[in-house]
Order: structure tokens, then C-alpha cells, then sequence
């Protein structure tokens, strides 16, 4: 048997209480009058009623030919009355292909008898451009004896609700692609196409407005025709520029609803014209502080202000564009600040580990020479002692500038750090006399002296040259070979240029440990591995030591038992030490910016470094660069380097703690004079030394030791991390004794800055 009609519309939520009565009601009354559908409606006296439904109702025979539809019905299908919908088929009303697709559907249902509930339909109404969206519900009518005679249909229009749906998916997406960091060009034409699909007869454009602040450029038009946004991409803002260069220079939206005839466009008609557009309205893009970024344009076939819905899409546009474009601002200044040296502004290490490989193949490929010159300033630390480090500063900032203005646009000068340069001649037709000309004038703009606060000031270089592909086909050859020949133009007297003698020190030959491990520190051979510091009562990671390895060409990976003695007798533990710092505050902040929870990073200071009064200083530099808060920084220093000048040590760490970063002690237990340190300076925590951690706790001094230990730094507020803890009955006896953290291979040896994120996972952070 056939089920009673409500239950036919229990899902149709969508339809009004009253369309599902009417619908009822009908569907009984032509059960028993299927020939007379209209006077079925009469009878019943809801003609009136259901003329007045929003909902669209209507019925059909058996051949899909309307014999009844309300008022809405016939107004939605531009006829003026109902009755005149009496014997039309869709293939009256509609295009064939939609009207194809409702027969085809109508013909399964009456076939089957199985009704069609909820089915969502887009098409375009005769008349219109736009398509709308129905919930439509057909259930077959029958007649007293059961059989189909034909339909009842009921429509909502859902148009503004898949609208909305559209748009709020659509801000979604956008707001992913921000997220995920996608192109500006494609989220600024994804947003255009959003707003597009939400509105009739009208084009999006947006102009970018370029650094200086004068001109407008072209950010995205998918739908604009190519001519007219060549025409106005560069155009230069002002008072009188359209719509786009008025708001860009206003700061406020512009309504221009006749281009032809507002005198913002009198310049501007001509170029316009041809492309039939009569109105445009512009609201500028902004940031967070209301700086101008660009303008969003809607463009119009008619002469017309906007709607109010309308300049609500553009308020929701100019939001998005702003959010991605001052993202891709900010993404590009980070870019610029890692790749460039704060002081001087002048490409880095890190640009030039990018750009010289692609420098030189890209050389190969044309069959073109380049030259690289390592350049040092003799006597700056005579500057930076005598005169101050803002003194020095200002040298090195003047020297840059003259540097860079002595090169032409497709070299490249770098500062590597400290008074070293580094500068690359590229695409040189050969290694000839032109070449060192141009270095000696170069020297020379080094040389002259320097007008300061204190009188004039007169910097010497020492330049060491070689050349592609004479002296190296690697960038890592070039730049070893260039500071072989500087350091052999420093032997010879300093203010000297020095090219590399291939034939006196050919490639193959080894170089000596010392030049070894300058080579290494100036060349990016250095990486750090991080070891976790743990929670000794959860297991939960707290913080990481950073560890320098060695990746050494011919050697491998190295330790730094391998290298450490040699930087300290060399001095070059004070470049090495500087550098560790750097990277391992970058790291730090590049985590944070991953998402991943801050933590501690300790780094080793070594006795030198420690020693030197620009100590603190280089710290705060290292902090400020990276953008790292201090207190994720703790400085690791043993007690023999703070003993060794109580008074100067004192002073330092007090400068260090003023900062907010944190001090340990290193290696505690392993020396006579420990409890002196721990009574004289400010330390922040006490790392027990491996050698007694190793002991136990089989060892019953060890255990004495230890306890000992554990107890005096509570006492003085100290936190405690035993390190080289790598067994199970290591850790019992440190959770017994209340060792707050620990350090070994018993939670993990030291791993890439790449693993860290897994760890943190593993370890339930």
C-alpha cells in the first residue's frame, strides 16, 4: 500500500507547516478528482492561501504539462498570472537541457512511484544571468484506484543560503591559503573569483601599491580583460586618478557611478571606453595601522552606485587582502632580515650559500668567469678598543655602503661577520687585469679615511681573490681558496691584494688544522645536534643543550673533542662560540614559530668568550636578531671560568642576568673550588657532572657525593640536572634523592633540529 503523505514529507524540513498542509490536503483531494486539478483547489478554498505561499507548488499530468501552479510559481518564470501556466511543459519555459533534466526525473518518479525529496536544482530562470538554487520535493499524485496520474512539486528558493554557504567556504579556503603560505598572486585572484561568484555583471580587480607609496600595481583580475589592466598597472596615485589612484590616495573609499561624467576619470575616459565599463567603485586595502597596501576595485556595465550587499563583500574583500598582504610583507621582511646583516644591511652568509652555487652554474652554462675577493679590515679591532664599539659600528656601515656603491648591480658584496666581506664580480668575460683594477679601486674607496665624532679614521683591507673555474668549480673551493689568498695578503704586510696561486698550493694539498677550522667556521661546515633535558618526576622534555659537530669534508662528521682544543689554543673558540649562539637562538625562535612549545636552549660559553667585555653585548645582539625572549636562553659556564677572575666574572653575570637569560654552572663536582662559585656568583641551576652521575649508584662516595649535592642546591634555590644519566637504576636513585632534571642517553642522544618536533610529540608536549 501507499504511505499517508505526511510521513512522504517527514524530511522535507525546509518547506513551511503551511506548504506541507496545503500539500496534503491537495494531494487527497486529487486522489479523488485527478481530471479537475484546479477545481480540486477551488473546492478546498485555499486557492487564496496558496497563492500567497513563498514556497513554489505546483502540479502536473501524467506528460509533465503544468495543470496547476501558485502565483510565485508563475512569477518566478516571468508570466503574470498562474493561469497561464495551465498546459505549458518546461521545454516551454526553460532551456532545453534544463528542461531535459526535470522531464527526465519527473518520468522516474510517476514510472516508479517512489517520491524525490529534498533534491537540491540549479539552473537559470528565463530572463535572468544568474543561476538560483531550489530544495525541491516531487512525490507522485494518484488517482481512487491507485494509479499515477500525474505530480505535486514543492520548491524553496535556497539561492541566498548557498550564497552564503559559497562565501563562508570560500573565507575558509582563503584563510588556509594565508595559513599555508600560498602565493599572494593566487590567493588574491582566488579572493577576486569569490567575490565575483557572489554578485551579477561585475568584474573584481586589485592593485598593489608599491613601496615607495606612488604607484599601483597589478595584484590580481581574473575576469578583467587583459588590455585595460596592462593599461593601468603602474599608474601613479593621486587626487584625480580614477577610482583606484583616488582611493589609494585618499585612504578612503571612491563611488564613481558614471566614469564617463565624473571628473575623477577625465583623464582616464579615453582608456576606459573601449572596454564598456560605466562605473567603478574603490576601497582602499589596509593594515592593522590603517597604511595604505592597495585597492579593491568592482567594476560595472552600469551606470549605478553599489548595493549595500555589495560593499559588504568589499569590506569582507579589502579584510582578507589585507591579512594576506601584510602576511606576505611580514614573511618577506623575516626573509630579508635572515638573509641580510642588520647592521649593514648587505647580504649574509645565508644569501650567499643560496646565491653562489646558482651564481656559478648559471656561469657554466654561458661559458662566464666569476671572481670572488675575501676581504678583511686590518686594524678594526684597534677601532673598536680605542674608539668604542658605536664607533665601530659606524666604520663598518660606511665601508659597506662604499663597497656596494663600487660594484656594479650584477655583483654582489656580503658580509660574513665580525670585518670580514666577501665580494662576487659575476658574469666576467675573463680572469684579467680589468678584474684586479676594479678590487684595487675597490680597496681604495676602503681606504680613505672616515670623517667621525672623534676625528678621521683610516681602515686598511687585506683582499684574497680567486676566480672561476680557475681556482675552484664549487662554492665551497672558491671561498676556501679566496681565504687562503687573504690570509697569504696579510702575511705579506696587510693593505695588499692577493690572488690565489693554484700552483703553489694546489687544491688537492691538505691545509693545515688551524686554516682547516677557519674555513669551517666561515663556510657553513659547522651544524648543531640538540640533546633533551628532562623532567626527572614526568619524563616531559624541558629544555635542549645545543652540541656543535663538525661536518668536515674529508673527515665526516667530527665531535667537538675533535676540534674544541684546537679552536681554544687557536682563539678561534670566540668566532665558533659566537656562531653557536646565533644558530641555536635562530632555532630556538624558528621552533616557536613552528607552533612548538618554547623551551630552554642551553649554550656553552667557553672561557674566552667569557672573558670578552663585548660578552653581554653580542648576547643581546644574538637575542634581538632572532627575536628570541631571553629567558628560553641559559648560558653554561664551568667553575674554573668563573674562578679564574671572580671580580670580572661577577660583573658579567650580573650584566647577563639583567638581561633575564639564565646561568649554570657546568661540570659541578668535577673541581676543588665549587663551593666557592656556588657561594660567589648568581647561578640559576647546577649541572652535576657526568663523571659522577656515571658512578652511580653502585658507587657508595658517588652516592654521598651526589646527595650531597642535590641537597646543598635546593638549599641555595639552585635547580638541579645530573647529565650522562644513561640507565634505569641512574634515574631511580636521582628520582629518590628529588634531582629535578636529567640529561642522557637514557632519554635520547643529541638529534637534529629536524627530530625535535617528533621528540616533543613522543614526550606528550
Amino acid at each position: 500500500m501507499h504511505e499517508p503523505s505526511a510521513r512522504r514529507w517527514e524530511s522535507a524540513d525546509a518547506l513551511t507547516a503551511e506548504t506541507r498542509r496545503i500539500v496534503a490536503a491537495t494531494e487527497a483531494m486529487m486522489a479523488s478528482t485527478a481530471h479537475h486539478f484546479s477545481e480540486g483547489i477551488e473546492n478546498l478554498r485555499l486557492k487564496e492561501i496558496v497563492h500567497e505561499l513563498p514556497d513554489f507548488l505546483y502540479v502536473k499530468d501524467r506528460d509533465s504539462r503544468f495543470v496547476f501552479a501558485n502565483a510565485v510559481t508563475a512569477s518566478s518564470l516571468g508570466l503574470e498570472s498562474a493561469a497561464l501556466m495551465t498546459g505549458k511543459r518546461d521545454f516551454d519555459l526553460f532551456d532545453f537541457e534544463t528542461a531535459l533534466h526535470h522531464f527526465d526525473i519527473e518520468q522516474q518518479i510517476m514510472t516508479t512511484g517512489e517520491a524525490r525529496i529534498d533534491m537540491e536544482e540549479s539552473y537559470v530562470l528565463p530572463g535572468s544571468r544568474r543561476p538560483i538554487c531550489r530544495l525541491t520535493s516531487k512525490i507522485p499524485l494518484r488517482n481512487d484506484r491507485g494509479e499515477i496520474v500525474g505530480l505535486i512539486g514543492v520548491s524553496r528558493d535556497i539561492t541566498e543560503r548557498k550564497r552564503q554557504e559559497d562565501l563562508h567556504r570560500g573565507q575558509a579556503s582563503l584563510l588556509e591559503m594565508i595559513a599555508r603560505n600560498e602565493p599572494l598572486p593566487m590567493i588574491l585572484e582566488a579572493l577576486v573569483l569569490m567575490i565575483e561568484a557572489q554578485l551579477t555583471g561585475i568584474d573584481g580587480s586589485v592593485l598593489l601599491l608599491d613601496s615607495e607609496g606612488t604607484r599601483l600595481y597589478h595584484g590580481a583580475s581574473p575576469n578583467l580583460p587583459g588590455g585595460y589592466s596592462r593599461l593601468i598597472d603602474g599608474v601613479t596615485i593621486g587626487p584625480k586618478v580614477g577610482s583606484c589612484g583616488t582611493a589609494a590616495w585618499r585612504g578612503q573609499t571612491v563611488i564613481v557611478e558614471d566614469v564617463m561624467s565624473d571628473p575623477l576619470w577625465e583623464d582616464f575616459r579615453a582608456l576606459i571606453a573601449p572596454f564598456g565599463f560605466r562605473s567603478c567603485w574603490s576601497t582602499p586595502i589596509a593594515t592593522s595601522q590603517n597604511n595604505v597596501l592597495g585597492t579593491f576595485a568592482l567594476y560595472s556595465r552600469e551606470v549605478r552606485r553599489p548595493t549595500e550587499h555589495e560593499m559588504t563583500l568589499v569590506a569582507l574583500a579589502t579584510h582578507i587582502a589585507g591579512i594576506a598582504i601584510e602576511r606576505k610583507r611580514v614573511d618577506d621582511r623575516i626573509h630579508f632580515m635572515a638573509h641580510h646583516d642588520d647592521l649593514t644591511g648587505l647580504p649574509n652568509r645565508a644569501f650567499l650559500k643560496e646565491r653562489l652555487a646558482s651564481i656559478l652554474d648559471q656561469a657554466r652554462r654561458n661559458n662566464r668567469k666569476v671572481t670572488v675577493a675575501y676581504i678583511d679590515l686590518d686594524n678594526f679591532k684597534d677601532i673598536n678598543d680605542g674608539r668604542g664599539h658605536a664607533a665601530g659600528d659606524e666604520v663598518l656601515k660606511e665601508i659597506a655602503a662604499r663597497m656596494a656603491n663600487s660594484v656594479r648591480a650584477s655583483d654582489m658584496v656580503v658580509r660574513l661577520g665580525g670585518d670580514e666581506f666577501l665580494v662576487v664580480l659575476v658574469h666576467q668575460s675573463s680572469h684579467d687585469a680589468g678584474i684586479t683594477r676594479r678590487l684595487r679601486e675597490l680597496q681604495k674607496a676602503i681606504n680613505r679615511p672616515i670623517r667621525g665624532a672623534d676625528g678621521e679614521i683610516t681602515v686598511t683591507s687585506s683582499i684574497g681573490v680567486a676566480a672561476f673555474p680557475f681556482d675552484g668549480a664549487t662554492s665551497e673551493e672558491l671561498l676556501a681558496n679566496a681565504d687562503r689568498a687573504m690570509y697569504r695578503a696579510k702575511e705579506l704586510g696587510r693593505n695588499t691584494l692577493q690572488h690565489h696561486e693554484g700552483g703553489s698550493t694546489p687544491l688537492g694539498m691538505p691545509l693545515g688544522e688551524h686554516e682547516e677550522l677557519h674555513l669551517a667556521i666561515a663556510g657553513d661546515q659547522l651544524f648543531l645536534q640538540y640533546q633533551p633535558q628532562v623532567d626527572v618526576a614526568t619524563g616531559r622534555i624541558t629544555g635542549l643543550e645545543a652540541l656543535v659537530r663538525w661536518n668536515h669534508p674529508a673527515k665526516g662528521r667530527l665531535p667537538p673533542v675533535n676540534f674544541i682544543p684546537l679552536a681554544e689554543e687557536t682563539g678561534l673558540i670566540v668566532p665558533l662560540g659566537l656562531w653557536v649562539l646565533n644558530e641555536a637562538c635562530r632555532q630556538a625562535r624558528n621552533w616557536q614559530d613552528m607552533g612548538l612549545p618554547p623551551l630552554t636552549i642551553a649554550v656553552n660559553v667557553s672561557a674566552k668568550q667569557f672573558a670578552d667585555p663585548d660578552f653581554a653585548t653580542h648576547v643581546t645582539e644574538a637575542l634581538e636578531r632572532h627575536r628570541l625572549q631571553s629567558r628560553w636562553l641559559e648560558l653554561e659556564v664551568t667553575e674554573s671560568v668563573v674562578m679564574h677572575d671572580a671580580e670580572r666574572a661577577l660583573a658579567m653575570m650580573e650584566s647577563l642576568r639583567a638581561l633575564g637569560v639564565r646561568l649554570s654552572i657546568d661540570d659541578f663536582g668535577s673541581g676543588y673550588s665549587s663551593l666557592a662559585a656556588l657561594k660567589t656568583f648568581p647561578f640559576d641551576r647546577l649541572k652535576m657532572d657526568r663523571s659522577l652521575v656515571e658512578a652511580l649508584p653502585g658507587d657508595k662516595t658517588a652516592v654521598a657525593i651526589a646527595s650531597a649535592v642535590i641537597s646543598l642546591a635546593q638549599t641555595l634555590k639552585l635547580s638541579v640536572l645530573a647529565e650522562g644519566v644513561e640507565t634505569d637504576a641512574q634515574m631511580d636513585f636521582l628520582r629518590q634523592a628529588r634531582c629535578e632534571e636529567a640529561q642522557g642517553y637514557r632519554f635520547s642522544k643529541p638529534v637534529s633540529p629536524e627530530e625535535i618536533p617528533a621528540l616533543l610529540r613522543a614526550r606528550s608536549l
